[in-house]
């Protein structure tokens, strides 16, 4: 399938942003939204110019802001001359941004076209490129009329790039259709293979740790500092798309895997979520997670609920976390950390960018997937060279005494692979028998 980048170099695509305050929203909070927002902006390569914040206790069913609004805007943007384009801080449907577009005279999109767009420049492997293309499709499909007619008129820009089914031709609803068909048949694949690579680590005991978070938490830089890798970072929004892993070794020498995943945002719409199930499914599958949080941020307890919410829609809240305050490095912030570290179970403030706290933080992560293991001790036959192969592939090893035809081991193994040596198993006493004086 064609892909076509448009390229910001000759002309910055000029961007107004608008708002809208409900009855029981704080003028703050939305305000905090557009400065979010126009990072999202900036991300995808746009420069903002100007931003409306409008009182509206309930959505016009037509313009969402209302006509007197619209037309206020429509002011705006040709008093600012040549192309603009207005982007809305909530959701549009159809017939609204079709309707503003008429009354503007100029392109509107909303947020979650900005994410598609950023998603479209960040996804650098086939699976993501899938998933980014599903998502585009299935969020395009009803809006058909106003997005996908004469497309060889429509400018490109933020909102348009890089999107699935070729630009330069109409592309009818029944197609459309067929390839989020096509979409989901590959995606489906996909989560097949990457179920497949979940059983080898299982088979051989790696406990995994996805790391999740607010978009820009220094979920990218903890993993470098801790894996001594180099994945890309960067001061941007949704900079990691497409899922990573890397191994660690921790403090009592058991191995781990560490994958970093696609950060979350307010108002992340659901059937993004959706459509990234199979980039979500390393934090679905993981022992354990680790929430990465930007504490130097000042709506940093909001970022906190965001980030519980979709992990609530994943299903996974009730797994074991680790909270790695972040951030400490900046004036003023590491007391702050230290208050919020009464706030949960587990926590310790790092700086992951200065490896401040990173030593406590590997200890503390080993303590925790420490406990998915149980002792055992087995006698096992050096016949049986396969099985002992298998044992010191998933276990760590703590003794290991030869006599005569047989090796018996003192072992910390993950308990859901114990069952596989219960031949094997002995009382520890009997084990003990068998240690030098």
């Amino acid at each position: 399938m064609g892909r076509q980048q448009q390229s910001f170099e000759e002309e910055t695509e000029r961007i107004i942003l608008v708002g809208v305050m409900g009855r029981h929203t704080a003028e703050w909070e939305t305000q905090d939204s557009l400065e979010e927002l126009a990072q999202l902006v900036d991300t995808a390569g746009g420069e903002v110019i100007h931003q409306f914040i409008f009182k509206q206790d309930i959505p016009h069913a037509g313009l969402f802001i209302g006509k007197g609004k619209a037309e206020s805007i429509a002011e705006y943007a040709q008093e600012q001359g040549g192309d603009v384009t207005i982007v809305f801080d909530d959701d549009l449907s159809p017939a609204q941004g079709r309707n503003l577009e008429q009354v503007i005279n100029a392109k509107v999109i909303d947020r979650t076209q900005v994410i598609l767009d950023i998603f479209a420049q960040h996804a650098h492997t086939s699976d993501g490129r899938l998933q980014v293309d599903l998502a585009r499709l299935e969020y395009l499909l009803p809006r058909l009329r106003r997005m996908w007619t004469h497309l060889e008129r429509q400018k490109g820009g933020i909102g348009l790039r890089g999107g699935p089914g070729e630009q330069q031709i109409e592309v009818d609803r029944r197609r459309i259709q067929q390839q989020i068909v096509r979409l989901r048949r590959e995606l489906t694949q996909v989560r097949r293979h990457r179920a497949e690579i979940r059983r080898g680590r299982q088979r051989h005991g790696w406990a995994l740790a996805s790391l999740v978070g607010y978009t820009n938490a220094g979920k990218s830089t903890l993993i470098n500092q801790l894996t001594g890798s180099d994945v890309v970072t960067n001061d941007q929004l949704f900079v990691t798309l497409d899922p990573t892993t890397r191994q660690i070794e921790l403090p009592n020498r058991q191995l781990a895997l560490l994958t970093d995943t696609v950060g979350f945002i307010r108002k992340l719409p659901h059937h993004l979520v959706e459509a990234f199930k199979a980039t979500l499914e390393e934090v679905i599958e993981a022992d354990l997670l680790i929430h990465v949080v930007d504490a130097s941020h000042p709506q940093v307890d909001r970022q906190i609920e965001a980030v519980q919410r979709v992990l609530k829609e994943l299903g996974v809240h009730d797994k074991p976390v680790i909270t790695a305050l972040n951030k400490i490095d900046k004036p003023g912030v590491e007391a702050r950390a230290n208050n919020m570290c009464r706030d949960f179970e587990k926590a310790v403030c790092i700086s992951a960018r200065r490896g401040q706290g990173i030593e406590q933080f590997r200890g503390v992560l080993a303590d925790a997937l420490h406990e998915r293991n149980v002792t055992a001790y087995m006698k096992i036959p050096q016949a049986q060279a396969k099985l002992i192969a298998e044992l010191r592939a998933c276990a760590l090893i703590h003794h290991e005494v030869y006599e005569q035809n047989d090796i018996f081991f003192s072992v910390r193994v993950p308990r859901r692979l114990k069952g596989r040596f219960e031949a094997c198993l002995i009382e520890k006493e009997a084990f003990e028998e068998h240690l030098d004086p």
